[in-house]
């Protein structure tokens, strides 16, 4: 099932002109409806102005696992504002109409499953969507997920982690379309200080079994991270620390430069960090 949408998805292409240039992608996480569906709008372009190469567009939950304080209190915030998936997928349609980034719908299952499968994907699909990661399904369980998305040219996108075993892996990125998700630590999302050091270990499990674009996510929100990152992972997600900036502007208008300003530096300290033709041997012997 994995190839099926990859080819012909925004969010393929941009990797394979990131790789063409070089550059490591920045992933920006958002969740949708904090404070408003209307801000969010203006978030995402403020985000797509600053260079993020995709967004994750994040689908508020009641009982979201795998998220840390700040996401979930923007979860909080958006179902407080009245944010439904079917709100989400109307957002989607509105930024196409302005912007053509790459973007995945970031959600748990249930509310994919109560809307149907069928339904979500057809309007998900004609809305502009380009990816979906249900962060909660397994890969034993995806099988008619990954074909009804695929059948409606829409990249499934699976989470690895710390703890995945080199088959688990295998397993995880053969059902993965777009990139494959490396989650650098375990536990739930937020911002940290430092990169654990066994992620480059991981990341060199990860790319022995997929030719997949890999990106990291978890922890990283500063320049520095992103500049560790280079000559390992294809792009780094970063969430917590721009719903931070969400949470702490005092209007949406300064909302949207506080994420513009951040993304920017990150993008910057993407397009400094080596690619990986030039990049020497890392910590943990990782080899271009």
């Amino acid at each position: 099932m994995s190839g099926i949408a990859a080819n012909s998805t925004r969010i393929s292409k941009r990797f394979a002109e990131l790789r063409a240039s070089g550059e490591m992608g920045i992933v920006a996480y958002i969740t949708a409806g904090d404070p408003s569906l209307d801000a969010t709008l203006k978030y995402m372009l403020a985000l797509a102005e600053a260079g993020a190469d995709v967004i994750e567009l994040g689908v508020p939950f009641s009982d979201p696992l795998a998220d840390g304080p700040t996401i979930q209190r923007a979860s909080e915030r958006a179902l407080k504002s009245g944010t439904t998936l079917a709100g989400v997928l109307g957002l989607v349609h509105r930024i196409r109409q302005s912007s053509q980034v790459p973007l995945v719908l970031f959600s748990y299952y249930n509310p994919i499953l109560q809307m149907g499968l069928e339904k979500f994907a057809s309007a998900a699909e004609s809305a502009g969507a380009d990816g979906v990661l249900a962060t909660d399904l397994t890969p034993e369980e995806s099988e008619e997920y990954r074909r009804i998305l695929a059948a409606h040219h829409l990249d499934t996108i699976f989470l690895g982690a710390p703890t995945s075993t080199d088959e688990r892996l295998a397993k995880i990125a053969g059902c993965s379309s777009g990139f494959l998700y490396l989650i650098s630590r375990t536990g739930v999302t937020g911002a940290k200080d430092a990169l654990p050091d066994d992620l480059p270990a991981l990341l060199r499990r990860a790319r022995s079994v997929t030719q997949l674009p890999i990106a990291v996510g978890f922890g990283i929100s500063l320049p520095g991270h992103v500049s560790v990152l280079g000559g390992l992972a294809d792009a780094a997600v970063v969430g917590s620390a721009l719903v931070s900036e969400i949470e702490r502007a005092k209007s949406v208008e300064a909302g949207a430069v506080a994420l513009a300003e951040h993304v920017r530096a990150l993008k910057e300290a993407a397009r400094h960090g080596l690619s990986r033709r030039e990049a020497p041997m890392h910590r943990g012997g990782v080899a271009p």
